[in-house]
């Protein structure tokens, strides 16, 4: 399938879930990555979940990372430029939600993409391949290819793997790994 239909299609799939579904589906797919050996880096990039759009709830996720002691790192989106500023979570961090109503940090510290270990990756779809479907603005492809090629890019999905999506370029950067409920795909990666 094209981009475009998976968008579609799994926009209505989120769509059709309750708000229990996505705790419980979340929180599978928090414990999933505790089965990950990934936990030995310092700086994880995680997205806070709108909850508007059925995202994953990563709460569970923040609160592995918090427990661990890692440093968090969250994004604020510069819709014109469709760029990411990546801030450290502290206790100080003030979230607010953007008028797309993703929340995001005013300020703080910023962390420079090249210091991140490993990004959580939000989508919609994803393909056996390790591509990924977002929201279509490109902002995550922009941002991983800026960060180390060591960079640990894990996607996170309510669904399984599609078997391919047509339509990808060779500027779309690749997942690591894809976490869902049931299963744990690795692409492109040895652990």
């Amino acid at each position: 399938m094209k981009k475009a239909t998976l968008r579609a299609t799994y926009k209505q799939k989120r769509n059709a879930l309750t708000l229990d579904d996505v705790d419980d589906l979340s929180l599978q797919i928090a414990n999933a990555l505790l089965q990950l050996d990934i936990w030995d880096k310092s700086f994880y990039h995680i997205f806070l979940s709108i909850e508007e759009q059925k995202e994953i709830n990563t709460d569970f996720i923040l609160n592995i990372l918090s427990g661990k002691d890692k440093n968090i790192v969250i994004s604020k989106s510069d819709f014109n430029t469709y760029e990411m500023t990546h801030f450290l979570l502290t206790d100080a961090t003030i979230i607010k939600k953007n008028h797309y109503n993703i929340p995001e940090p005013v300020d703080g510290i910023a962390i420079p993409s090249e210091k991140i270990d490993v990004v959580f990756v939000p989508l919609l779809a994803f393909d056996k391949q390790g591509h990924r479907v977002g929201y279509g603005k490109g902002f995550y492809d922009k941002f991983l290819s800026q960060c180390n090629p060591e960079t640990l890019k894990i996607g996170l999905s309510f669904f399984e793997a599609e078997t391919q999506i047509e339509d990808t370029f060779e500027s779309d950067v690749t997942l690591d790994y894809c976490v869902t409920p049931k299963t744990i795909y690795r692409f492109n990666c040895s652990l």
